[in-house]
């Protein structure tokens, strides 16, 4: 019989930290740029979930339930709120790829969940189609579609009379929504007209389509045109033993883009009415996985503590909130619930999380289920 002994050495970071701003906000050496933009976030220290691997952390922060099958936190906003552009869905996503392990991501996580479909989330790519079917078949005018979906409209419409059904209304107003989107979107996306000063702003990668810099200006330009909720997904933080490496290329490619945007709303009047929210699923550990070497910092994952940030819409600039133990395995004080983010989040919304509510199969959901609460401490008095 043979004995092994589980080695998990204590891993210290290999990166400095070094007080920024005014507030003296601790941030890595890895976030030069969001450290000049210290006393414009609030940084959450003390969040901590229940899941401990990607998919169902993911889940639970997108919908706050681990199974998938509950709308997301986007579609939730849009139901609540509605939409201020005809012309633009109200929830918008998109994924950009990173430099480190491509962790898989479902499209369920921007669903409608059981909501109606017209507040699920629209996936934008990167290419002359940015949306998929979105563009008209060579050979086929504009005016032929609008003519095909005059005629299709009146027979959905007699199928809506007969059966009363939701979806049918839905599938309308969606073939409407995307007719209107054969305008607007090339518009969006075109960002030829945007100032040389602005692609400087967020970066080299600025004008490539799809990164995650683009995507910032993507960003900035729904939120300009009334779309409710945006999101960005960047790929590739799944680090373990490659941590040392891809973390800090991750950081250059996120880094510059995300401090930009804050940057750009601000000086455009947006930041006070807009909420950006920076962070991931869960955290990393303080042990190492195996033996600890100069080229193995690999952690694992870590759902009891982690940070995320948060700028705009009434959050405390230049606030440091909530506290771990010397180890970062535990949080000692001002923990946080992703719930408690959520209510917080709507909140700056206007939206009370407790009254955002749908009711189904006999029971009336909400974003938070039967938690969550507004922490007050992180909002400008």
């Amino acid at each position: 019989m043979t004995a092994y002994q589980a080695k998990f050495p204590t891993a210290p970071s290999i990166f400095k930290f070094a007080p920024q701003g005014k507030s003296g906000m601790m941030l890595s050496e890895l976030l030069p740029y969001t450290s000049k933009a210290a006393d414009d976030i609030c940084l959450m220290r003390s969040l901590h979930t229940e899941a401990i691997n990607h998919d169902p952390a993911v889940t639970f922060f997108q919908t706050g339930f681990q199974l998938a099958g509950r709308p997301s936190i986007g579609s939730w906003v849009s139901y609540g709120l509605g939409s201020e552009n005809q012309d633009l869905p109200a929830f918008v996503v998109m994924v950009s790829q990173g430099l480190g392990n491509a962790q898989a991501l479902a499209d369920r996580q921007w669903s409608s969940g059981f909501l109606p479909t017209k507040y699920a989330g629209v996936k934008f790519r990167a290419g002359a189609d940015p949306v998929l079917y979105l563009s008209n078949p060579d050979g086929y005018e504009s005016a032929a579609r609008r003519r095909f979906l005059d005629d299709l409209g009146k027979l959905n419409d007699l199928k809506l009379k007969d059966y009363q059904d939701p979806e049918i209304a839905t599938r309308i107003a969606q073939y409407e929504m995307a007719f209107r989107m054969q305008s607007s979107v090339p518009e969006l996306t075109d960002l030829s007209k945007e100032p040389e000063h602005i692609f400087e702003m967020y970066g080299p990668d600025a004008r490539k389509p799809g990164s995650y810099a683009a995507n910032c200006i993507l960003a900035r330009r729904l939120a300009e045109r009334g779309v409710r909720f945006i999101q960005l997904f960047h790929r590739g933080w799944d680090q373990h033993g490659n941590l040392p490496k891809d973390l800090a290329k991750q950081c250059m490619q996120t880094d510059q883009p995300s401090a930009a945007l804050i940057q750009d709303l601000k000086q455009r009047g947006m930041l006070d009415d807009t909420v950006v929210i920076w962070g991931g699923e869960f955290g990393r550990t303080v042990y190492s996985q195996g033996t600890l070497t100069e080229d193995n910092y690999g952690r694992d994952h870590h759902p009891r503590c982690f940070s995320m940030w948060a700028a705009g819409g009434g959050f405390q600039g230049g606030l440091t909130y909530g506290e771990t133990d010397d180890f970062s395995y535990n949080v000692v004080n001002n923990a946080m619930e992703v719930h408690d983010l959520h209510a917080t989040m709507l909140h700056c919304l206007g939206v009370d999380h407790l009254r955002l509510t749908f009711k189904f199969q006999g029971r009336h959901y909400r974003l938070t289920d039967i938690h969550g609460k507004v922490v007050k401490d992180l909002l400008r008095a």
